[in-house]
């Protein structure tokens, strides 16, 4: 029977193969709320696969406040935000964050995902260019591909073929925008950004990051990979942030000039063909960015839990994280090592789950480990032993 003969009577088939290859994915279960430990299985296991990042997924007061905003504005916002579910919780949290990171408007997105396909899409269509980082986050590339714009992606940080690629096309009129993760998100390194912003004005292109990872963690008062300090809009014309990591709760939103909000509410599909997050939800990110701008002590514990991990892996002769941020890649290369060590690690107590193809590249598996504020110095010693006990079995 030929392949289109076959029809979808061969998904079983492509399950096996997954399975056969140790790529096959699964849920894990977790019944507890998130934190320092989490409820698996019926087992009580240091978590070191969140991104929790300043571990307020939990926090009473954003809790409450979530609570209070369930009580003025009910459970559901009932509408997108062009109709009737744009409500007053929705505006004050999208100046919030205009202020939180000092640009002229922000806009609300229901998700990181939704962010970023929605804002290519709006930008860019047939016969412009876009050049994507290779190791950018899959809502990245989606973006790029399905905006009908010309894509090319390059290596990994590579700032040379990046120059390459975006000076071949100056010759022709066109909207080129350059496209990057600010920390990303498997290997937990920065990018490139005073270069980045230096070949984008070079090459009248304009530069989106995708600052997910840093947001919260990074930056004056968590300011972000994207510091106002030291970067404006005009460097940076295109700035996502997600709120479901460093600040705790869901959604995302995209921080620029005038110009470019309106023209999201205009043209962006994801935004406007979508219903708008409950207003509770404004309500309790409020409240986090609160606590994000105030409680510094959050930040200097995660760099004092990474240095200590760092020294620990050093001293075990571990691959060394090219990393310092709260993303602490264990790269062990083969599936199955990784996979091994991974349930070592489950059984002494330590979760930690194995990242594999396609998510990274092949030959590249390893252990994603993140540390939270809500970790402690203790936890950190613990899951270096246990990887000392993984890796010698």
């Amino acid at each position: 029977m030929s392949k289109h003969e076959h029809g979808f009577r061969d998904l079983e088939t492509r399950l096996d193969e997954l399975r056969s290859r140790q790529l096959f994915r699964t849920r894990r279960i977790v019944e507890s709320p998130q934190g320092r430990e989490i409820v698996v299985d019926g087992r009580s296991l240091l978590n070191f696969s969140s991104n929790d990042y300043l571990g307020l997924a939990s926090d009473p007061r954003i809790a409450e406040a979530f609570q209070e905003g369930i009580q003025t504005w009910g459970t559901g916002s009932g509408a997108s935000h062009l109709i009737s579910g744009h409500t007053a919780a929705h505006h004050a949290l999208e100046e919030e964050l205009a202020d939180f990171v000092e640009r002229p408007r922000a806009l609300l997105f229901g998700s990181g995902y939704a962010a970023n396909v929605g804002v290519i899409n709006a930008l860019l269509s047939i016969g412009d260019q876009v050049f994507e980082d290779r190791l950018n986050h899959a809502s990245l590339l989606d973006g790029g591909w399905i905006s009908r714009a010309d894509f090319q992606w390059f290596e990994h940080c590579d700032m040379d073929q990046l120059q390459c690629l975006v000076a071949q096309g100056t010759d022709r009129p066109c909207r080129r925008l350059i496209v990057s993760d600010g920390i990303f998100s498997m290997d937990g390194d920065k990018c490139r950004l005073d270069e980045l912003i230096e070949i984008a004005h070079n090459t009248d292109s304009w530069l989106q990051i995708d600052d997910a990872h840093g947001i919260g963690v990074h930056g004056d008062h968590g300011k972000g990979t994207v510091d106002p300090v030291s970067y404006t809009t005009e460097d940076v014309p295109v700035l996502i942030g997600t709120l479901g990591k460093a600040f705790g709760t869901a959604g995302a939103f995209v921080a620029g000039e005038e110009a470019l909000i309106e023209t999201l509410i205009q043209r962006s599909r994801n935004y406007i063909f979508t219903t708008a997050m409950p207003a509770a939800l404004a309500c309790a990110t409020s409240r986090s960015l609160e606590i994000v701008l105030h409680e510094s002590w959050r930040r200097a514990r995660l760099t004092v839990l990474v240095k200590r991990f760092q020294e620990g892996i050093r001293s075990l002769g571990l691959p060394m994280p090219q990393s310092h941020s709260p993303i602490q890649p264990l790269v062990l290369g083969e599936t199955e090592t990784t996979l091994s060590v991974a349930h070592s690690l489950e059984a002494q107590g330590c979760f930690v789950v194995p990242i594999r193809p396609p998510t990274v590249p092949v030959d590249t598996s390893r252990l994603r480990i993140t540390f939270t504020a809500a970790h402690s110095e203790g936890d950190v010693d613990r899951l270096l032993e246990a990887l000392n006990t993984a890796c010698v079995e």
